[in-house]
């Protein structure tokens, strides 16, 4: 194998396959990254074995020539050092070269490394996904899902599931729930573009906040979703997960349909509120706020830390209807579930002292919060 690429066309897809490389794995060839190069470009691949990332960089795109091809061939250079000998690279454009005997060298201006790769012909074989039905969405759509569920998956290995965000077809409606038994996460999205048979997959939330950190706002990403493995499509780049085994919980019955009180209030504000209460708060092992209704459009926020002090803020609410509320909650549940919620007026439904509470914009239920409070 034996061609020249643009600097920064590598740089920018390693940036992505990069993201794919663990250093735990125990396979050796994982540590690297496969380059397969054809006539049509050239193809990279990082992968720990739960997820793999693809990104292919054409021979020329608008005229625009990125690769100067003399062999094709593929071989797998170990990623930290390709990813770091590219960046600091003083020329444009870089050379590579790989032998039949996995020999590798890297040149570019006066500089040259001599690497010792693997043979890409033992690198795993990926899942073969193209004759499964998928169904597209705007990557813009994917990634808000993403920020409005994925923080609520849980960190605790003991319930791999929940580990996940659930997907899930219902009633033509894409539903995303992430929980992990204190909070719960959910997003509600009617797609364009329905897939043809239901489904139901629990995808690691790792591999979706990764996912979204590569994807371009404007893109449109195909998804297909098979037995163990899901696959996000896009023109130039392939990103395969697997999926979680198990079932996932029944988490609707945890929704309470029925209110004992409403409290409409501007989000924002009510964040900021909670983050300056937190600064106390946080002393304290469960980072605790109490919640307290005053009267019609009065809220109290308390924090105390017998340590440090005590902090008080009344805060105006557009409404309040119902029976009194004064409860207490994780402080940083609290502000992750404000920040999902991206509309400026929303609606907190209290069902009692000890229930679960919701949150969600005033005019809709298509992104909804649920935290339980805390007993003090």
């Amino acid at each position: 194998m034996n061609f020249s690429i643009s600097r920064e066309q590598l740089i920018n897809s390693l940036n992505d396959v990069m993201k794919a490389i663990s250093n735990k794995v125990t396979i050796p060839i994982l540590t690297g990254i496969k380059l397969e190069l054809t006539e049509r470009g050239l193809l990279l691949t990082g992968s720990d074995s739960d997820i793999t990332i693809q990104r292919f960089i054409p021979t020329e795109h608008n005229g625009t020539v990125y690769i100067e091809s003399e062999k094709e061939g593929s071989i797998v250079i170990p990623a930290r050092y390709l990813n770091e000998i590219v960046k600091k690279m003083p020329k444009d454009v870089v050379t590579i070269t790989a032998s039949e005997q996995h020999q590798i060298e890297i040149v570019s201006g006066a500089a040259q490394f001599d690497l010792i790769g693997f043979d890409a012909n033992d690198y795993p074989i990926l899942p073969n996904l193209e004759n499964e039905q998928p169904f597209s969405m705007m990557a813009n759509v994917l990634k808000s899902i993403v920020k409005e569920t994925v923080f609520a998956v849980s960190q605790q290995e003991t319930r791999p599931t929940l580990t996940g965000v659930h997907f899930e077809m219902k009633e033509d409606e894409l539903y995303a729930v992430a929980t992990d038994s204190h909070r719960l996460a959910r997003r509600i999205t009617t797609l364009e573009k329905l897939p043809e048979q239901p489904f139901n997959a629990v995808i690691p939330g790792r591999s979706l906040q990764e996912l979204s950190k590569i994807l371009e706002d404007d893109e449109e990403i195909d998804i297909i979703i098979a037995d163990q493995q899901v696959l996000f499509k896009t023109e130039n780049m392939s990103f395969y997960s697997r999926l979680l085994e198990g079932t996932y919980p029944e988490t609707s019955r945890l929704i309470p349909t029925e209110y004992e009180t409403t409290v409409q209030l501007n989000g924002k504000s009510f964040l900021q509120a909670i983050d300056r209460a937190s600064l106390l708060a946080r002393e304290r092992r469960n980072n605790i706020v109490h919640f307290e209704t005053m009267d019609d459009q009065t809220i109290k926020i308390t924090s105390t830390s017998p340590e440090v002090g005590e902090v008080e803020e009344l805060i105006a609410a557009e409404m309040i209807t119902g029976a009194p509320v004064n409860l207490a909650f994780s402080a940083t549940y609290m502000m992750e579930a404000l920040k999902a919620i991206d509309d400026e007026m929303i609606a907190i439904q209290f069902t009692g002292p000890m229930r679960p509470f919701i949150l969600h914009p005033v005019d809709s239920q298509a992104v909804l919060q649920l935290i339980l409070p805390v007993r003090t």
